[in-house]
């Protein structure tokens, strides 16, 4: 029914008209239209694997994937051997996540996903999924990240449940609209691009005084957030992105983001599951803290 108020002439594509109805169609959603679909479950029977640790990861190198193998690193340099852990690749373009068994992990089919076959209950092996729910589960089983006292804890929930529930509008939003979809959409980007710079300028004023996001403490949510609003303010997410937010003009986010940026634990967390970049970054699996020197990209590809 055509609305008086969006006359289908201004509509993109020209003469589009939303049916009664929407049905989905295979390829709605351009580059990403493979791995979404309107209904949840898997596609095909495929066991999961599981290596020698008790913590076994199946993620991808994104934001939400970097935040737990930096947390995971993270626990390792701080000693907590314990935290040793097999990461494995979800190839989200060959539909991995619709795999049954990481169906059984994860019903909504997103990474990361986390088996713990130790869990400190001493049961059956305890599954995760939700990165904000995985790096809670981590933190509070190694007793590490996350302030113990009540208003520090709060304070750090906050801020790592602020990015939860903000990123949708940085990745979903600005960079799809930005970077991925098939057309520009002026109205799409300007309400995004708004949308993201109010995000850093929440985040910058936090940061301007405070050494990290929660207060004094280096926590979970720095972990969280790095990944996404870090990289964002050093030009390093979806193309030229940075630039075209002026994310510099952020300096305190800027400051927070190359502090994180420099640690080694989170340099090491990047580099896992990550499947773009430059070879020497690409981790594809983990297993082994060795396999960083030996099993990067460019090493397998020089043969060595």
């Amino acid at each position: 029914m055509t609305d008086s108020k969006f006359p289908p002439e201004n509509n993109l594509p020209a003469g589009y008209e939303p049916p009664s109805v929407w049905r989905w169609e295979p390829g709605n959603g351009g580059q990403f239209a493979s791995i979404n679909r309107p209904i949840a479950g898997p596609t095909q029977e495929k066991a999961l694997p599981v290596g020698r640790h008790p913590l076994q990861l199946y993620s991808l190198g994104t934001p939400n994937g970097v935040k737990v193998t930096i947390l995971l690193e993270e626990l390792l340099a701080a000693g907590h051997t314990e935290a040793e852990y097999d990461a494995w690749l979800i190839n989200i373009g060959k539909g991995d996540q619709f795999g049954s068994g990481f169906v059984e992990v994860n019903p909504n089919s997103k990474i990361p996903a986390l088996m713990d076959h130790r869990p400190k209950d001493g049961g059956a092996p305890l599954r995760l999924f939700e990165s904000g729910s995985i790096l809670v589960y981590l933190a509070d089983k190694f007793g590490a990240f996350l302030p113990s006292g009540v208003r520090e804890r709060a304070e750090a929930m906050n801020w790592l449940f602020w990015q939860m529930g903000s990123a949708p509008f940085v990745g979903g939003g600005f960079g799809h609209f930005f970077a991925y979809a098939p057309v520009k959409i002026q109205y799409a980007i300007d309400r995004y691009a708004m949308e993201a710079k109010r995000q850093m300028d929440v985040l910058n004023r936090q940061l301007a005084d405070h050494e990290f996001v929660a207060g004094s403490d280096y926590t979970i949510a720095d972990m969280a957030i790095w990944p996404w609003y870090g990289r964002l303010a050093l030009n390093e997410s979806y193309p030229n992105a940075g630039e075209f937010l002026a994310t510099h003009e952020y300096e305190h986010v800027v400051r927070w983001a190359k502090q994180l940026g420099a640690r080694r634990a989170v340099q090491r967390g990047a580099m896992v599951n990550r499947t773009s970049g430059e070879p020497s970054t690409q981790l594809h699996e983990r297993h082994d803290a060795a396999d960083f020197d030996t099993k990067t990209q460019d090493k397998i590809g020089s043969g060595a």
